[in-house]
């Protein structure tokens, strides 16, 4: 039984190390996109190369990110969480010294790597070492300070940028690296479940990321159409048909499709896609779209997306309690078409564009619509499962919304034409911009008519979620459980809950 007091030393020293951890992970993942423009001019990278050193991280973390937990049950979880902040911060340092881009996008597929390792192990140590009835609390502060990460993230992501140069958007993972790996290793107590586990579903891992690679490389380089694109595109369905499969006749698998059975889970999970890719192809976008064409610094892009951040941080438990009483089906439906209406709104932004009138409205309806959707999205993922289930149930609509970032950033600048050299002229960034504002607002019109005719209430005796603070704007938040005598806890690039 863990027996750790959030006031006494000890576990104030436990809370730094997992904010610490976390933050790494956080702040990597609000500040690349406002350093793209100056990454693809630094090193003469096209809009293929800048798409790849966002994917790259998505890919390796959304196909790699069910077995961290994992790991860190059978091997300890302090140990996991230690190997994943150092190897996070070498894989950071070689983007930041990376000469050219492809080996910033094989570094940035590494730090995907030790994102996975460390991500899920923020909450696994807390949950493991805290006394239960200090446990609550500990979460909360976790996913505060985690939410004040991600909204910190963009602006100080501006400011190195305009500062001393992209290359210390990655290397301040360092220094945080050396300050949280001792602090774990000497005031973290090792966890780990003593049960059997069976075999690390290594096959299943390999063929989830490899038809996800697959089918990014062939999005991304279908503008030139060619027999290698076919073949890939082909081989990445092959490799999907063949996960399906692999998952479906394992004993232990790494996603247990029967959890698919429920058809509220299976119904939420297709509203997380469409949100979660409109989402994630929105920030690509807009951060390029306020540089290149509206002539916003990187700190002033950074600092003019905070908006969504800061609503999500301040209302996103005021939205749970507004959907515990009245049911997610309103506000499942309700949040993504306000969230289109604040997309179509940033069709405004053009050249020139005036932050308070033309940026700011666009950014608060969007942020608005986040509030009211992702609260209920996690409390009705959680409750379509069995309470034992739940730590799952969190980890697989995780890597939802990471595989539809993924595929959304990699599809949606063919959908709108937008050419290898569309980012250095703002005129064809622009009209492409404004193609690609109605596309997400379609996914988005979608995933709100998908939740109106699917989403049933909540029944009264269900789970409901610990991390009642959320703070990132490109997944959902993390959540873990308690059964069965073991911890399972399944992770999320962002390390806030």
């Amino acid at each position: 039984m863990p027996d750790v007091r959030l006031a006494s030393p000890q576990g104030k020293w436990i809370l730094l190390t997992t904010v610490l951890g976390s933050s790494m992970a956080m702040l990597d993942s609000t500040v690349v996109n406002v350093a793209l423009p100056r990454i693809g001019e630094d090193l003469d990278a096209d809009l293929a190369a800048l798409q790849w050193t966002v994917n790259a991280y998505m890919l390796t973390l959304a196909g790699l990110i069910l077995l961290g937990g994992s790991l860190g049950d059978r091997y300890g979880r302090r140990r996991v969480f230690v190997i994943g902040v150092v190897w996070f911060a070498l894989a950071s340092l070689l983007c930041g010294v990376a000469p050219n881009v492809g080996v910033l996008i094989a570094a940035r597929a590494l730090q995907g790597i030790g994102g996975a390792l460390l991500t899920p192990g923020s909450l696994a140590l807390i949950q493991a070492s805290f006394h239960p009835d200090d446990r609550a609390k500990a979460v909360g502060l976790w996913s505060g300070f985690g939410g004040i990460g991600a909204a910190v993230g963009p602006f100080l992501g501006g400011w190195l940028v305009d500062g001393p140069g992209w290359r210390w958007v990655f290397l301040l993972n360092v220094p945080l690296a050396l300050l949280c790996a001792p602090i774990a290793v000497r005031h973290v107590p090792e966890s780990g479940d003593g049960t059997k586990h069976g075999r690390f579903d290594v096959l299943g891992a390999f063929l989830g990321a490899a038809a996800l690679a697959l089918v990014t490389y062939a999005l991304i380089e279908a503008q030139q159409v060619s027999v290698t694109v076919w073949i890939t595109a082909i081989a990445g369905v092959a490799a999907g048909v063949a996960f399906v499969y692999v998952e479906r006749h394992r004993p232990d698998p790494m996603m247990p499709l029967d959890i698919f059975r429920s058809r509220q889970f299976t119904a939420v999970n297709l509203v997380t896609l469409c949100v979660y890719a409109a989402f994630s192809g929105f920030f690509f976008l807009a951060a390029l779209q306020l540089q290149v064409v509206s002539g916003y610094s990187a700190l002033g892009a950074g600092t003019a997306l905070l908006p969504t951040t800061a609503l999500m941080l301040l209302f996103s438990a005021r939205s749970g309690a507004l959907a515990d009483r009245i049911g997610p089906r309103i506000p499942l439906t309700v949040g993504p078409l306000l969230c289109a209406a604040g997309i179509l709104l940033m069709l405004r932004v053009g050249e020139n564009a005036s932050y308070v009138t033309d940026v700011l409205p666009a950014l608060l309806v969007l942020g608005l619509g986040m509030v009211t959707l992702v609260a209920p999205l996690t409390a009705t993922v959680l409750a379509s499962v069995d309470t034992a289930r739940a730590g799952l149930a969190s980890g697989v609509n995780n890597a939802a919304a990471r595989a539809a970032g993924l595929v959304a950033v990699a599809a949606l600048p063919l959908l709108a034409g937008m050419g290898e050299e569309a980012y250095r002229s703002a005129d064809a960034f622009d009209a492409a911009f404004d193609r690609a504002m109605p596309i997400c607002a379609g996914v988005l019109v979608l995933g709100a008519l998908i939740a109106f005719a699917t989403v049933r209430p909540l029944p009264p005796d269900c789970r409901k979620p610990e991390c009642l603070h959320h703070g990132s704007v490109t997944t959902p938040p993390l959540e873990g459980v308690r059964s069965r005598g073991r911890l399972e806890v399944d992770g999320k690039g962002n390390a806030e809950g």
